[in-house]
């Protein structure tokens, strides 16, 4: 039978999503638990990967067992399990043919700036920094030119493998709560570093050193050289994949 957990996770221990040789990951404490709970090794796959120190609320896996567990046992068996920076909160048998990755259409991200003087303390994991003061609603109006359906090598990281530089971004969302600037993205799939970078170079048009036609630009130079920085992992979350109704997935996770 196959298997689909929903996974909340703390990224900052841990050197990115995917299992590493002589480093921590998520994906290694994650099937280390399942193995003992299942009696057997586990192998899970993933909706998407993510960076070292980067976060995620809703990471969607499937991993096939013979062994019979309810829910329940999958969900408080794994945790009691996990350290204390991963948490399973939902499984679910799936249909046999579901794939957390290539079943999902969509995935979505938040971005968190801390935009003061002074350093965040509290939530400081979850949250990067700006001292500067930076005009969202410029962000905003600036980082529509990116929805659609393009070619991001300009954002994208050097050493990203993926064959085709092209994705759609169905949105991009910016607001201001007090101090705290959220950037809210979906698209079909994200490139190495590419919300990061899409930060790093609507950051410059924030603090009103640019505009919307040096980001267009950008884009459409396909160089990763005249973009903006990477923006830190600090404050990037993985919010979690979409999929079609029929998947049977919970309805947070179902698109429309």
């Amino acid at each position: 039978m196959r298997i689909a957990l929903g996974i909340e996770y703390d990224g900052s221990p841990f050197q990115g999503w995917q299992w590493q040789q002589n480093a921590p990951s998520v994906q290694a404490e994650v099937e280390s638990a399942l193995s003992k709970i299942a009696n057997h090794p586990v192998t899970v796959v993933c909706s998407g990967r993510t960076d070292a120190g980067v976060h995620a609320r809703c990471q969607i896996v499937h991993f096939d067992t013979e062994s019979v567990r309810t829910p329940r046992a999958w969900i408080l068996g794994s945790n009691s399990l996990l350290p204390d920076t991963i948490a399973i909160h939902f499984a679910q048998q799936v249909a046999d043919g579901f794939h957390a990755r290539f079943d999902a259409r969509a995935r979505r991200y938040r971005y968190t700036i801390a935009n003061r003087p002074a350093r965040p303390a509290i939530g400081r994991p979850q949250l990067s920094w700006v001292r500067e003061p930076i005009d969202h609603e410029r962000m905003q109006d600036a980082a529509q030119v990116l929805v659609g359906t393009h070619d991001f090598s300009a954002l994208r990281t050097v050493a990203c493998q993926a064959k085709n530089p092209v994705r759609s971004i169905h949105h991009i969302r910016f607001q201001r709560d007090g101090d705290l600037v959220h950037m809210d993205i979906q698209a079909n799939a994200f490139l190495h570093h590419m919300v990061r970078n899409i930060v790093g170079s609507l950051l410059p048009i924030g603090h009103g050193e640019r505009d919307a036609a040096w980001l267009r630009s950008v884009l459409e130079s396909r160089d990763r050289k005249l973009a903006g920085v990477t923006a830190e992992a600090n404050g990037l979350v993985f919010l979690g994949p979409m999929y079609p109704r029929e998947c049977g997935l919970p309805e947070s996770l179902s698109l429309p």
